[in-house]
Parts: structure tokens; sequence; C-alpha cells
């Protein structure tokens, strides 16, 4: 992933695609088949690329802001991955490393972590902290949908 996209291999021939964030379906550019959402949480490895998946996804964005070496962290992780699963393709979901990215956790005034954060068209709507299940977070990032 960077700040043009993510990339997706093509389940039929293998071939690895750019998608752009604001893409609501894509095909692949070497046999035409219909490339899956992501299912898993996208890294964003730095604020170029952060920047441009919530102003560009087209879709709601939740972010979870973590770091390596966060406990509750690394036992939310396996659940968040499989809440992106269940939200794809209506909700995308993408992580922040702030030990990474300190800036990006100070932009957002993240004071504990794990935090989430959803955006709308690059702006925020609502966050909540501390470690959730998969199920709290469907849940919540729905809630806040309808």
């Amino acid at each position: 992933m960077d700040a043009r996209g993510v990339i997706v291999a093509c389940g039929n021939c293998g071939q690895k695609n750019r998608v752009p964030f604001a893409a609501h379906e894509a095909k692949c550019g070497g046999c035409g088949t219909l490339l899956p959402a992501p299912a898993e949480p996208i890294e964003a490895p730095d604020a170029a690329a952060f920047d441009a998946l919530v102003t560009a996804a087209g879709v709601p964005v939740v972010v979870d802001f973590w770091a390596p070496w966060c406990g509750p962290c690394r036992m939310m992780a396996p659940q968040f991955e499989a809440a992106a699963a269940q939200l794809e393709p209506r909700v995308r979901l993408a992580k922040v490393n702030t030990e990474a990215e300190p800036a990006l956790g100070a932009r957002f005034d993240v004071r504990s972590i794990p935090t989430l954060i959803l955006f709308r068209q690059g702006r925020e709507v609502a966050r909540r902290a501390g470690a959730s299940g998969a199920a709290d977070i469907v849940r919540w990032a729905r809630s806040q949908l309808s």
C-alpha cells in the first residue's frame, strides 16, 4: 500500500494489481477477473498513504491506532481482522502503528491504545478506546453509520 492504493493479487491468474482507494470495484489488468475487496485491515505505512486512504476510500474507514509493544493491541489484532472480513466492502479497516508514525497519533490526539477512529470522507466521525472483540467492533462501526 502507498498513497496511490493497495496491491491486490488476482485469485485467477496471480497478477498483482494496484487498486486505487476510491475504486468500488476493480478488475485484474491481466485477465479481467473482478478483484475482491481487501478482507483484512490495510496497514498505513506513512502519513501520505493514511491521508489518501481516509479521504479517497469512497467508504467509511475504521482505523486502529496501535503499537507492537501494547499487549491489548496484540490481543485485539485478530479480532480487528475478523471484523474486517465482516465489514468489507461497506467499511474499510486500516491500522496505524503509532510507534512507527507518532505524528499521526499526535495529529488525532490518540492518548491511549488501542484506539479506533471512524473516518467518513476524511473526517473523524466517531472514536473509542480500548480493546474490543470482533462482534463489538462490527456493532460499533455499523451503529455509527446508521
